[in-house]
């Protein structure tokens, strides 16, 4: 089987999130979640664009239910022994035959949790869902509850988000060695994703993004691709990804004479990247990391620069995007434990006067300051 961690390991992730259904007194939870499949089982596919479910009783039975095209899927990559097949065909209704194998499990008229919020989900499937279990049992909405089993990582995980991260590093080594006046984006975004491919990672969960003059201040990936001019700025946000675990960076490189402006931005945003490294650590909040941040660059007449979230939790993440659930931002009560991968970022989007900076990488928290995991240091690029 293809299974990156030990079998031990995903028992005693069984063993963790049993141990929380009991505490939230669900009898079953039904995961549609593919990085939540991934997590309990190594289940590693991109079938979640279709219906599938993985079915956990609070005594540690699971069951998968999928398509034919994903049976060997499972059998390959996965711990599970269970898995049954929904047959494709005219006006199917997968949800029936997930409630013909939930009563065969023995779960009609109990309490069950469902994973609503997460990309295999998609709206008509939540509907015919809960039209087929809303007389069956107690359904609640249990969206969170193996995304934050996931926020700690065990050592074989660090070790993944390690690897991730050397793997980010080389691809920004390949973006510096190739960017000057007259280099194509698409040169650029080729070497950084091959660096990547290279050095035995995989695809990240969303696209890198890359954007130079007007479309540096961008913080989304859109086609289109240019050439640098002699005065230009590159905006570079990408991931090294490793056995699906990602560990992000983002850079504004300036080629040829900076502007003051550029200088001013720049030095916000070390400034304040430096200053959230002190509560990036256990005693303070989520919600503490962005009031770190909103304070500084409002006090630096930054406010509508910036953005309402400045990082987020990383870890194993399927398509489309490689964001966790827990974000930086206002009032966010989530306590920063040791052991999380935390991505970092200050982006300023200057649209007065066309100027853009960002500063951003992931780091390890620990029982006290947090370890940047990028061997390059957060000094202005200018080439």
């Amino acid at each position: 089987m293809a299974l990156h961690f030990e079998k031990a390991e995903f028992a005693s992730r069984v063993a963790r999130l049993t141990e929380k259904m009991k505490e939230e007194k669900l009898d079953a939870l039904l995961l549609f979640a593919q990085e939540s499949m991934y997590w309990l089982t190594g289940y590693d596919t991109f079938g979640y664009c279709f219906f599938q479910t993985l079915i956990v009783k609070s005594d540690g039975t699971m069951a998968l239910i999928t398509r034919s095209a994903d049976l060997r899927q499972a059998k390959h990559t996965s711990v599970l022994d269970d898995i049954h097949i929904w047959v494709d065909r005219v006006n199917a209704d997968p949800t029936l035959d997930l409630k013909n194998l939930l009563i065969e499990m023995d779960l009609l008229g109990t309490r069950i949790g469902v994973e609503y919020d997460t990309h295999g989900m998609t709206g008509r499937v939540a509907r015919l869902l809960d039209a087929q279990l809303t007389t069956f049992g107690q359904i609640v909405d249990a969206s969170y509850l193996v995304s934050r089993l996931r926020l700690i990582k065990s050592p074989t995980e660090i070790a993944y988000v390690e690897r991730a991260a050397a793997l980010a590093d080389d691809a920004l080594d390949a973006a510096i060695r190739l960017t000057k006046p007259g280099a194509d984006e698409a040169d650029i975004l080729a070497a950084m994703q091959g660096a990547v491919f290279s050095g035995g990672g995989d695809y990240p969960a969303n696209e890198f993004i890359i954007g130079s003059a007007a479309d540096a201040l961008l913080c989304r990936y859109k086609a289109g691709r240019r050439k640098l001019d002699a005065n230009d700025q590159l905006t570079l946000e990408w991931a090294g990804t490793y056995a699906h675990y990602h560990a992000a960076m983002m850079r504004t490189i300036v080629i040829g004479e900076p502007m003051q402006r550029h200088r001013e931005i720049y030095n916000a945003c070390r400034e304040t990247i430096e200053a959230i490294e002190t509560v990036l650590k256990p005693g303070y909040t989520f919600g503490d990391v962005f009031d770190m941040h909103a304070r500084i660059m409002d006090e630096r007449g930054l406010t509508r620069h910036r953005l309402n979230a400045c990082g987020y939790s990383l870890g194993a993440r399927f398509s489309p995007s490689w964001m966790e659930h827990q974000m930086f931002h206002v009032g966010n009560p989530q306590p920063i434990e040791p052991n999380m991968s935390l991505f970092v970022h200050m982006i300023i989007a200057d649209s007065d006067t066309g100027t853009a900076m960002t500063l951003g990488q992931t780091y390890l928290t620990t029982a006290d300051a947090p370890r940047a995991l990028s061997r390059h240091p957060l000094d202005f690029i200018g080439l």
